[in-house]
């Protein structure tokens, strides 16, 4: 990965992209290292204990939802909590240990306290024969049931005999938790920007989503002027997503663009999802970023399946959100397993993540449409400083003048920047810049926000 070296254009539109990359990647796994202990789950202490670290970046606000609270077709379930949970073996050694690992308690779990023979603990274990060396990551959100997660390995050197089990939980009453910032802009439209934080002691899937989100947070607080208004939102997976739009219909409509941050961590190529619409300006702007990289990438349509763009997209919101990611979920083999940790994921590679998702906000903050001033017959632009002094020779201007005729000749109020860039092939940069020197010669009229 290569670091994303500030611009050098005239004009500061380029601002929200000049950034130390390799640095934003080392602090985003710094964070991640400290999040990783954690145990979260869909609702929980673990959720409150990662809003308080993130809120020592940027000014997260915790929200509760109460236990009962009726979302469409689901319910806001019981608060889970967990003190403590460990398998004692025939010779009183402690054979699975919560404190060790996370994953060994099978999220969700009821509480029990009892002594049973091999036979009877079997029904309550999860392995994986295929990885024998990792542990599974398994819920039971909506079902009481108790169990371990353990290795294969682990698991076919248990010994008959009798067994202590202890899951000291909770399952009562209590609240899901979401976290949410809202930075203003200078429109009321909205930019969604969503991650998930009911996952334990997993990285790329989702931990690299939560850091990303927080670093993204972060660095547009820092910018001195935002077009679009943004809403970052941390919260539990599905339950989570169907809760916030419940409650907060009434902001739907504002929401404009949207991306689901997961799996950014990976050495997988970067993937896109598209919106359920297919062809919105999110998707354009994501699949323009992507094919100027130079880097190979994938594209998949959207489809009912995955994570949250698939409550964002059904059918009675259909909101132009997606999801870029590098490997999906479930398409690498360390996904929920304990191999899914903090050496999976690279800093190299969430800082690309990081440099990606700033490139698709700036076309999508400069995505503006204009019209021509002077749109019979193209200006003089050797007069104005914009062309070559000697006609006919080969120089590095020539890229800027063929923005510049893509502009001036497309700029007619009905084709937008990013529509000149897909048109032209050019880099939307380029595009921008040669608007902005037209802009500044008088030879353009900004129409309006971009449709």
């Amino acid at each position: 990965m290569t670091r994303l070296e500030p611009v050098t254009y005239a004009l500061d539109s380029d601002s929200l992209l000049i950034h130390d990359s390799a640095a934003v990647g080392r602090e985003m796994h710094e964070l991640m290292t400290e999040l990783y202990p954690i145990c979260r789950s869909i609702s929980g202490n673990g959720v409150r204990i990662t809003h308080d670290l993130i809120r020592r970046l940027i000014p997260l606000e915790s929200k509760e939802v109460p236990t009962g609270t009726q979302v469409f077709d689901w319910t806001v379930p019981r608060e889970w909590n967990v003190r403590d949970a460990y398998v004692i073996g025939p010779n009183g050694t402690k054979i699975i240990d919560f404190q060790r690992c996370n994953l060994h308690l099978l999220n969700y779990s009821v509480p029990i306290r009892a002594r049973m023979p091999l036979a009877e603990l079997r029904e309550h274990l999860y392995t994986l024969p295929d990885q024998p060396g990792v542990i599974p990551y398994r819920t039971t959100y909506y079902r009481d049931a108790w169990g371990f997660c353990l290795s294969y390995e682990q698991y076919s050197a248990l010994s008959d005999g009798e067994y202590e089990v202890v899951i000291d939980t909770t399952l009562e009453d209590g609240y899901l938790t979401y976290g949410e910032l809202f930075l203003q802009g200078e429109s009321e439209e909205q930019f969604l920007i969503s991650c998930y934080t009911c996952h334990p002691s997993l990285c790329n899937d989702n931990l690299s989503g939560v850091v990303l989100t927080t670093f993204l947070a972060k660095h547009l607080l820092g910018q001195a002027r935002r077009r679009f208004s943004y809403r970052f939102l941390f919260i539990p997976e599905t339950i989570g997503a169907i809760t916030w739009l419940a409650l907060n219909e009434v902001d739907v409509p504002k929401i404009r663009h949207g991306l689901v941050a997961t799996c950014l961590g990976d050495p997988g190529v970067p993937t896109y999802k598209r919106s359920r619409r297919g062809r919105a300006e999110i998707d354009r702007a994501v699949e323009h970023v992507l094919r100027q990289s130079g880097e190979e990438y994938r594209i998949l349509d959207f489809f009912p399946t995955g994570s949250d763009e698939r409550q964002f997209c059904s059918p009675g919101f259909n909101l132009p959100i997606g999801s870029l990611m590098r490997t999906p979920y479930g398409r690498f083999s360390e996904y929920h397993t304990s191999a899914d940790n903090l050496s999976f994921v690279r800093p190299s590679c969430l800082a690309n993540s990081f440099d990606n998702y700033l490139k698709v906000i700036f076309i999508i903050e400069q995505n503006l449409t204009y019209y021509s001033l002077n749109p019979k017959c193209e200006p003089q632009l050797g007069r104005r400083g914009l062309y070559r002094q000697i006609g006919g020779s080969n120089t590095g201007a020539a890229d800027l003048e063929e923005a510049l005729y893509w502009v001036l000749n497309f700029s007619d109020g009905e084709n937008s920047l990013l529509d000149i860039a897909e048109r032209s092939g050019l880099a939307f940069r380029k595009i921008r810049h040669a608007s902005e020197l037209l802009c500044q010669h008088s030879l353009l009229g900004e129409l309006s926000l971009a449709a």
